[in-house]
């Protein structure tokens, strides 16, 4: 009987890359499985760039409030590996994760022929069979990388939702917006709904949707928003909502997910009607951590998984629109893989004092590396820049640096963002009331 920690090292250890495109050995291996995994509930897969965990839970919030039993699969997590699956708003448990990955390993070797599968696939058929086992009525699915060759697109989606695109993982979905739309659309499926909150989606995302035959629903033609600084409405296809609350989820760019999860509520009515006070309960009570998460204290901390240049836009934008602080802190590490110097450059311009950290994956770029992208970067030249070997030490730095009235950013990825959570929320406290 291995652990839930020795299943994982196991896994992680099984495949000689991280990342290996392509559908073939995953399907085969559903195809060993008792039930091929085989959805008897109405699927929503969502793919994009930015605002994928924050679409999944909005759904799940309003698709709890109505009465349906929910299911959520997203990926990667912050801090436990069981955040990564959800049945009726709880985290799975190490033991219900352990027997999933016992029943995705006998169809691996199934008859002596072993499937090599990666980390990410194993799991992801691991969670995708607690899912059919749950008996739910709605599965609420989280692309990993792309789409078209995901683990996640083995199963057939009811409703495809596109939250945005943007220049990332460009070693494996190409350099452009539109070889980048391609590959997410391929969760799509002919004649079922596809839902693009993206305002100005690539044309091959649309090109895609027209050449299967799916039923589209585009931001500005299908569904729009409006509103002020009190309230915002949502309009489409003959349906309107006036007088919403803004999601609990902090940041602008979270009213254009909402309208996108409202599109999908109302593509998929026939399936799962939901009420206009299910919308908004379900918008008014959604969590979902390290998403522009603004933890009161003193300083204010503020944590966001903004892991690439679009993102760090959003996250500039509104921390811009927070107001006046004194000094801003920003503990950030990162991917090598990722456009540092021009996620660097694009935050540079509010940031006071950067406390870079390491961390504990090899594709990680190192502090000492960090630090000398900030110094070659324009915007962040002037900034004072230490280096830590943990998110933790790098943010008690921070802590013990700033003042009662200025603000820390923790953000560049759910590494990062994780490593100060292992604990619990931090709740920061100005140095004069310890005293």
């Amino acid at each position: 009987m291995r652990s839930l920690q020795q299943w994982l090292d196991v896994i992680g250890a099984s495949h000689p890359v991280a990342i290996d495109m392509g559908l073939d050995r995953v399907k085969e291996v559903v195809t060993r499985i008792p039930g091929h995994l085989l959805m008897s509930c109405p699927v929503i897969t969502v793919a994009g760039t930015n605002g994928k965990g924050s679409t999944c839970a909005m759904l799940e919030a309003v698709l709890m409030q109505s009465g349906y039993k929910t299911g959520v699969y997203t990926s990667p997590h912050l801090v436990q590996f069981e955040e990564r699956c959800r049945l009726f708003e709880e985290h799975v448990t190490p033991e219900q994760l352990c027997q999933a990955f016992e029943v995705v390993e006998r169809a691996r070797v199934l008859d002596g022929q072993a499937i090599s599968l990666t980390y990410f696939e194993f799991t992801t058929l691991a969670i995708l069979w607690l899912l059919q086992q749950a008996k739910l009525d709605v599965v609420i699915l989280e692309v990993g990388l792309g789409g078209r060759l995901d683990a996640v697109n083995v199963i057939d989606t009811d409703c495809a939702i596109i939250t945005s695109v943007d220049i990332d993982h460009t070693e494996f979905l190409g350099t452009t917006r539109e070889a980048i739309g391609f590959e997410k659309a391929g969760i799509m499926r002919q004649g079922k709904p596809v839902i693009v909150s993206d305002p100005v989606p690539p044309q091959s995302v649309v090109d895609h949707a027209t050449a299967i035959g799916a039923d589209t629903w585009l931001l500005g033609r299908d569904f729009n928003v409006s509103g002020d600084k009190q309230q915002w409405g949502w309009a489409g296809r003959g349906r309107r909502y006036s007088g919403l609350a803004y999601p609990a989820l902090r940041g602008a760019n979270q009213l254009l997910n909402a309208a996108g999860v409202l599109a999908a509520l109302e593509a998929l009515r026939p399936q799962l009607p939901v009420t206009a006070q299910s919308i908004r309960a379900g918008l008014s009570l959604v969590e979902l951590p390290g998403r522009f998460q603004i933890v009161p204290g003193e300083p204010t901390l503020v944590l966001d998984v903004a892991h690439n240049p679009h993102a760090a836009a959003t996250l500039t934008a509104n921390l811009d629109a927070m107001g006046y602080y004194p000094g801003t802190h920003a503990v950030f590490g990162c991917m090598a893989d990722k456009d540092v110097a021009k996620m660097l450059a694009t935050v540079g311009p509010l940031v006071d004092h950067w406390y870079f950290t390491d961390l504990p994956l090899p594709r990680a770029l190192g502090s000492a590396q960090l630090q000398a992208l900030a110094q070659a970067t324009a915007e962040t030249q002037k900034a004072s820049a230490l280096c830590f070997t943990s998110p933790q030490l790098a943010l008690d730095a921070a802590v013990a640096k700033a003042s009662p009235t200025d603000r820390i950013i923790v953000f560049g990825s759910f590494f990062t963002v994780g490593g100060v959570l292992t604990k619990g929320i931090p709740r920061l406290e100005a140095k004069h009331l310890k005293a």
